[in-house]
C-alpha cells in the first residue's frame, strides 16, 4: 500500500503508537476508495447519460425457439456442479446504434465469434452467479434476491464498459427461460437451477475502447447438494504472497478477469494439503475473502466477552455477496436481539491468531451461492495451524448450521420471505 507507507516515513516512529499507525492506514485506505468510487460514479453517470436515448431490453418482444432434440434428464445423485445444462439458452445482443435487440431464447448451442472478439483480447466479461428453486411442498419456481443480482450485473458491466439494462426486464426474462426449462429442476430440497447471466463485449477489432456491440446470455445447470453427505469443514492457507483485490481496483466486481488469477495460488494450497486460500492484504494482512467467497468470523469481545460476528467491510476490494448480505441481514434482524454485536470491520490474521489463543474464538465460515455457508476447521498462518473452533465431531457450528437452514427455508419457500421471489 503506497499511501500508507509514505504517510509512515514521514512520521518519526517515536511519536506514534502502532494502534495510531493502524488507524491512519485504515483511514488513508478508505478515503483513497470514497475518492475512487465518487470519481468513477461522475464517469458512470455520463456513460449512463450516453446510452439512454437507445431502446431497452424489452420481454415482451421475447422469441422462443424451442428445442426438437430434449436432453435426458441425469439422476440427481450423478448431478456434478457445471457439467450438465438444459435445454435451451436466453440470448439478447446490444449495439451501441442499437440499444437492447429483441431477447431470444434458443435451443443450447455454441456461440460463434470472430477470432478478434475483444471478450478474447481485452477481458470484457462480466458474470453472475444465482439460483432457480422448485418448492418441494407447492412446486412453485422461486427465485432467490434476484435483484440484487441484477444490481451487481450491472455495477459490473458499467465499471467495464459495457452496457446497462433494467433488472426488472431480465429478471422476468430469467423467469420465462426457467419455465421452459423447469423439468430439469429437481423438486427435493437441496436441489436447484443454477443460472449464470453473462454479458461479453463482441466487437471485432484489436482496439482498445469501448465495445460497439455486446451480448447478454444466461445459461443453466441443475446442481445438487453443494455437500451431498452433509456439512464438511474446510481447512485453509492464509496466503500473504498474492492479492485477489487492491483499493481502486475491480474486486468488488465480478468479473471473470478476477477469478483466473486466482487459480495459482488455490493450486498451491491444495498441493500442501489445504482445500481453499485465505486471502490476506497489506503489510497489515488484513482478512478479505476465501477462495471465491465471503468470510464471516464469530467472536468474544476480548473486555465484555459480548459475541461478535465480524466480515470484511465493502471498501472496493470485497465482492458485495448476495450471500454475505443475507448473512448479515438475518444476523441483525436475529442474532441481535439475542445479544451478539453484527460488524462490517477489517480484522487482522493477527486477531484471529489472539482470539484463538485466549479461547474467544467461536467458529469461521466462508459464504457464497454455491454453498450457502463453508465451515471453517483450521487455517494455517505463519507455519501454525489455527483452530477455529470446532470439535472434532462438529463439522459445523452454530451460527453457520443457522444461517443454513435459515437462508434455504427462505430459498424453498418454508418460510415466506420478501427474498423469495415466486416466478409466475
Amino acid at each position: 500500500m503506497l499511501l500508507p507507507r509514505l504517510l509512515r516515513s514521514s512520521l518519526p516512529y517515536t511519536t506514534r503508537s502502532l494502534r495510531q499507525t493502524q488507524t491512519i492506514e485504515v483511514q488513508v485506505k478508505a478515503q483513497s476508495t470514497r475518492y475512487f468510487s465518487t470519481q468513477w460514479r461522475l464517469h458512470q453517470q455520463l456513460a449512463e447519460d450516453d446510452m439512454a436515448h437507445l431502446p431497452g431490453m424489452d420481454p415482451s418482444k421475447l422469441e422462443v425457439t424451442k428445442t426438437i432434440t430434449p436432453k435426458q434428464l441425469v439422476p440427481n445423485q450423478d448431478l456434478v456442479f457445471g457439467r450438465t445444462f438444459t435445454d435451451h439458452m436466453l440470448s439478447i445482443e446490444w449495439t451501441a446504434s442499437q440499444g437492447w435487440l429483441a431477447p431470444r431464447i434458443t435451443p443450447y448451442q455454441n456461440l460463434s465469434l470472430d477470432p478478434a472478439t475483444c471478450v478474447f483480447h481485452y477481458a470484457f466479461e462480466a458474470f453472475e452467479g444465482m439460483k432457480a428453486y422448485k418448492c418441494p411442498h407447492d412446486n412453485t419456481l422461486r427465485l432467490f434476491r434476484p435483484e440484487k443480482n441484477m444490481a451487481r450485473m450491472n455495477g459490473s458491466a458499467a465499471r467495464i464498459a459495457l452496457p446497462t439494462f433494467s433488472g426488472d426486464a431480465l429478471i422476468n426474462l430469467i423467469g420465462e427461460f426457467c419455465k421452459l426449462d423447469q423439468r430439469f429442476i429437481p423438486s427435493e430440497k437441496g436441489y436447484s437451477l443454477y443460472l449464470r447471466p453473462t454479458i461479453i463485449g463482441t466487437q471485432r477489432t484489436l482496439g482498445v475502447g469501448p465495445p460497439g456491440s455486446a451480448l447478454l446470455y444466461v445459461i443453466a445447470s441443475p446442481v445438487g447438494p453443494y455437500y451431498p453427505t452433509g456439512f464438511k469443514a474446510i481447512n485453509l492457507e492464509a496466503t500473504d504472497y498474492a492479492v485477489r483485490a487492491w483499493p481502486g481496483g475491480v474486486g468488488n466486481k465480478k468479473l471473470g478477469a478476477n477469478y483466473a488469477p486466482c487459480i495459482v495460488p488455490q493450486l498451491k494450497a491444495a498441493k500442501r494439503g489445504f482445500h481453499q486460500n485465505l486471502w490476506l492484504f497489506g503489510e497489515e494482512e488484513y482478512i478479505t475473502e476465501v477462495g471465491t467467497m465471503n468470510l464471516f468470523v464469530c467472536l468474544k469481545d476480548k473486555e465484555t466477552g459480548q459475541k461478535e460476528l465480524v466480515t470484511a467491510p465493502l471498501d472496493g476490494t470485497i465482492l458485495e455477496g448476495v450471500t454475505r448480505d443475507s448473512v448479515l441481514g438475518l444476523a441483525k434482524e436475529r442474532l441481535e436481539p439475542k445479544g451478539w454485536k453484527v460488524s462490517e470491520r477489517y480484522l487482522r490474521m493477527q486477531d484471529i491468531a489472539e482470539a484463538e489463543a485466549e479461547g474467544r474464538l467461536l467458529e469461521v465460515f466462508g459464504a457464497g451461492t454455491a454453498a450457502i455457508v463453508a465451515p471453517v476447521r483450521k487455517i494455517s498462518w505463519k507455519e501454525k495451524m489455527i483452530d477455529c473452533g470446532l470439535k472434532e465431531t462438529e463439522e459445523a457450528g452454530e451460527i453457520a448450521n443457522q444461517m443454513k437452514k435459515w437462508i434455504e427455508d427462505i430459498q424453498y419457500g418454508d418460510e415466506e420471505h420478501p427474498w423469495s421471489v415466486t416466478i409466475r
